[in-house]
């Protein structure tokens, strides 16, 4: 229906009948307007055809999603005698510049005195209308043919170009479509060619992008090619943005046959933890805003893609953003929704993966309430009543190891033994039931030594076995699981024919995958374990030299995540110190390697700290490998490893990305090849920073171990004490003791402890110091401490005696030598080459005697303490001043900013359990060690 209001006009003086006079036509609207061809039209316009030589056209306007437009112009036409009017609907397929005059879609007459030819011969359009309506070939050949022409009359450099193209493109794609054209590859670069022709920001972009998307939709109908469907997902992002809210083209470009169409495929895809598999899943994330009814499963393909590329890469980044999709894809499924169960339940395995990753108690808590919600909307008699429980199952086993609470473990074994008796024998899920029930009752076993569980496991492991043949997919894990079972039945009986049938599935269970699975890691694993439950009753070093080859394996397996890998070093660096195997250094020197390419491939200082706090066992390795070297005689490797453990964290957390991981994402091959040359040029530099760190004067390191304590003074060495932590935890009890005592109080107890300090530790060190390397007295020396000894005062080491000939105290090591401290070579190094670049050295003191509340009680003598640095700091030196009520924390961040030395009189805690909390007590909010890092200190 076309809504015109006419209105005639007249003049004063008219010499006839239509001379003279004009009439105005108001076009208002179309409605139920339907395009003959069923193409999409850009738009529709009315023509007004008064002669051959006269026409009027008015504005495209966008076909509404009800087929409606509304134009709202008016034109004024001059009347001669008789005239006639041809009014027309018209589709145009393009915006701008439009190629010929589009379909004819309605077609009004107006007869006034006499018909007016209008002369307008049909276009391809009308041509291609017929076959739509005819299904005739003849008439899809006469428009494919028209069209051709018209192409041939506008080459390259015409601005119809790509209107050409597209016209003689969709008539191609039609006949396709009904088996009547078969060059679809010709078809789809006519469209490409078209789509180039009007980039972004083009009129006509919009539709070209629409056009190219249907002839690969339509492609992959046909082929089931993924490269064509992801592509469309990728053409759907770009489309969709540019397609206004209610009208025509999105109605259409939305609908079942277009995004909704490309949508629903991906969805079908396999899930795919490769860049392009993750990036598809974002692209179909963004083609389902708020409101559309894809959106929960499209959330829950992406949280599927971004878990799997964790378990391969370890980043925390990807496991949050599992979470994250799942919750919010739990938050769209509302109550009574039929799938709710589906996205509790993978919600909760993800919260169960974070808490493997990080320990984190709520999270598994979350785990479990969901767990037992799903199982809740699972009753029994409901389809997935068994996994239910035996999800809920496996988090309460999980939890049991966290807690160590039997009833979590009990109710496990309750809950698995109930899911099983659910699938007996023929069952889909009975080989599932029998493994799952048999790991939680060997969890008993190791827990309660109780033998008949130990033995149920083995049987039930045995039935599972059988129900997985060769070739089954789950066998191999199933083969390591009941070697795990018989190891701990051979430590029980030390029967040999256990611990050889256990080596023997291992070894099987490994020759069932490729040489890169991911999974021969945990055949490694199960071997070592085999081997070292071998050693351990036999003590054949064979036994250990294969369990030792199997860590190396493990560790070392290429396709399995870093985090996986990491422990597996540090369970090497472990057995190969315990049982005294020549690895040792090799396994320290893997776990640094290791812990640091996951550290670099991660792009925040919040995912380093968790990655590296998820090591827990990690702590110690950087001393116990210096320890090691040491043992070994390789001084210059326990140098290095010192400052490899103790710089690494630090200086990997510190930076927010550095060059080599920009050069990494966008030339992988490249980064790989500097890499390598920077390790090669840094061992060759190992002996030059050494020189040059102790070129102001030495530089003792002191590390302790629990295997050994010892000190290395570049470039000697020498004994130290055993009992350092005994001495570590006196101080801390004696330093509390003096801060109540009144200043005239002898400080008795602490005199003892700095005299031990003296005697075992520094003494020693100050012989080889005068009598070796022949220092001078007030020379400055550097300590460099590690481990317990970070917590000693080693510089207020004294002896407290008198001289043989009572002519005065001993003299202590402040008396000797000035002592400075460095937590590495390296950050010594740098603070020479920053201080060389530093144009106005500058002084800040930071002092808090009254903390904010919980931060410590009221800590006498800062001021005064204060004022003494005041009066050692040079006159030429600019001094800063921050305390009471000034000494923040966003106070003591700025004077971190704005000043090359910083000295803090305050409360300090350490953290050990999150070391990046250890903090200093400011005024109303600790300033922790992660603030200090996050922090921009260019000049400190």
């Amino acid at each position: 229906m076309l809504r015109i209001v006419r209105h005639l006009l007249h003049p004063t003086n008219t010499p006839s009948r239509w001379e003279g006079q004009s009439i105005r036509l108001e076009v208002i609207s179309g409605e139920n307007l339907k395009v003959p061809s069923k193409r999409i039209p850009a738009g529709i316009y009315l023509s007004l055809n008064v002669d051959s030589r006269r026409r009027w056209k008015s504005t495209v306007r966008v076909l509404s999603s009800d087929e409606s437009v509304v134009w709202g112009e008016t034109v004024t036409l001059s009347l001669f005698k008789s005239p006639k009017l041809s009014i027309e609907i018209r589709a145009s397929f393009e915006l701008e510049p439009m190629l010929g005059n589009g379909e004819v879609i309605g077609k009004l007459q107006t007869s006034w005195d006499e018909l007016l030819d209008h002369g307008d011969e049909p276009f391809g359009h009308a041509r291609f209308a017929k076959y739509v309506t005819s299904k005739s070939i003849f008439h899809l050949n006469d428009a494919a043919q028209y069209f051709q022409l018209v192409l041939a009359q506008c080459p390259a450099d015409h601005p119809d170009h790509a209107a050409a193209l597209t016209n003689l493109a969709w008539t191609s794609l039609e006949g396709y479509i009904r088996k009547d054209f078969q060059d679809i590859d010709f078809i789809t670069s006519l469209f490409r060619e078209a789509l180039a022709l009007r980039p972004q920001g083009h009129p006509d972009h919009p539709s070209s992008l629409y056009h190219l998307l249907q002839v690969l939709i339509w492609r992959y109908s046909k082929e089931n090619t993924a490269a064509y469907i992801h592509e469309s997902a990728e053409l759907s992002c770009k489309l969709l943005p540019l397609c206004p809210e209610g009208t025509y083209f999105r109605s259409i470009a939305t609908g079942a046959n277009g995004v909704d169409y490309v949508i629903r495929e991906c969805n079908k895809l396999p899930t795919e933890a490769s860049d392009e598999g993750i990036h598809l899943r974002q692209n179909v994330l963004k083609l389902c805003p708020l409101g559309n009814k894809h959106r929960p499963t499209a959330l829950l393909q992406l949280a599927h893609v971004v878990d799997r590329r964790f378990k391969q890469c370890g980043s925390i980044d990807d496991l949050d953003e599992c979470v994250q999709c799942c919750r919010e894809a739990v938050s769209l499924c509302s109550e009574g929704y039929s799938k709710r169960h589906t996205y509790l339940n993978n919600m909760a395995l993800s919260l169960c993966y974070r808490f493997d990753y990080q320990g984190k108690s709520n999270d598994l808590d979350e785990a479990i309430s969901l767990h037992e919600e799903v199982l809740h909307l699972q009753p029994v008699g409901q389809k997935y009543h068994d996994l239910s429980l035996d999800n809920l199952g496996e988090a309460l086993h999980t939890r049991f190891h966290q807690r160590g609470d039997i009833d979590d473990l009990n109710r496990a074994i309750s809950l698995r033994r109930e899911a099983l008796t659910l699938c007996p024998p023929g069952n889909l899920h009975h080989d599932r039931m029998l493994n799952n029930l048999a790991i939680v009752l060997k969890t008993r076993y190791v827990k309660l030594d109780a033998s008949e569980d130990l033995n149920e496991a083995i049987n039930l492991y045995r039935s599972c076995l059988q129900l997985r043949p060769h070739g089954h997919q789950l066998r191999p894990g199933t083969l390591r699981n009941l070697s795990s079972a018989l190891c701990s039945h051979f430590t029980q009986t030390q029967k040999n024919e256990d611990v050889e049938e256990a080596i023997r599935l291992c070894q099987e269970s490994l020759e069932a995958l490729p040489s890169l699975h991911p999974d021969r890691y945990f055949g490694y694993m199960g071997l070592q374990v085999a081997y070292l439950s071998h050693y351990l009753v036999r003590r054949k070093s064979a036994d250990l030299s294969l369990a030792i080859e199997n860590f190396r394996l493990a560790s070392r397996h290429p396709t399995q995540g870093f985090p996986r890998r990491i422990k597996e070093a540090i369970n090497w660096t472990f057995a190969a110190e315990r049982h005294n195997h020549s690895s040792a250094l090799e396994a320290y020197k893997t776990f640094f390697e290791l812990l640091d390419r996951h550290l670099a491939s991660l792009s925040s200082i919040v995912a380093r700290r968790e990655a590296s706090a998820a090591f827990r066992r990690a702590n110690a390795l950087p001393v116990n490998a210096a320890s090691c070297a040491v043992r070994l005689d390789d001084l210059r490797d326990a140098i290095e490893l010192v400052e490899q453990g103790r710089g690494q964290q630090w200086s990997l957390a510190s930076r927010l990305r550095s060059p080599l991981e920009d050069l990494q994402s966008t030339n992988p091959n490249l980064a790989h090849t500097f890499s390598d040359l920077s390790n090669r040029l840094s061992e060759a530099q190992g002996s030059e920073t050494c020189k040059l760190a102790a070129r102001q004067g030495p530089v003792i390191i002191l590390t302790a171990s629990e295997y050994s304590c010892g000190a290395i003074v570049v470039p000697t060495s020498g004994e130290l004490p055993p009992h350092l932590e005994k001495l570590k935890d006196d101080f801390a009890t004696a330093i509390r003791h003096t801060a109540r005592m009144r200043p005239e109080e002898p400080r008795k107890k602490l005199r003892v402890l700095l005299r031990i300090v003296w005697d075992e530790i520094i003494l020693p060190i100050v012989n080889v110091l005068q009598h070796d390397l022949k220092l001078r007295r007030r020379s400055r020396i550097w300590l460099c401490p590690t481990a317990a000894f970070m917590t000693v005062p080693l510089h207020a080491a004294n002896p407290f005696r008198m001289k043989a000939d009572c002519s005065g105290p001993e003299a202590c090591l402040e008396d000797i030598y000035i002592c400075s401290f460095t937590p590495t070579l390296s950050a010594l190094i740098r603070s020479r080459q920053t201080m060389k670049t530093c144009v106005t050295p500058s002084f800040a003191v930071i002092g808090q005697s009254q903390p904010g509340a919980g931060q410590g009680a009221v800590l006498p003598a800062v001021d005064s303490e204060l004022e003494l640095v005041r009066e050692l700091v040079p006159s030429n030196v600019k001094f800063t001043n921050l305390s009471g009520d000034g000494a923040t924390q966003a106070g003591a961040l700025n004077a971190l900013q704005q000043n090359s030395w910083v000295h803090l009189a305050c409360h300090g805690k350490q953290d050990h359990e999150q070391p990046y909390n250890s903090c200093f007590a400011m005024r109303d909010k600790p300033l922790t060690l992660l603030d200090i890092m996050e922090n921009n200190s260019p000049q400190c």
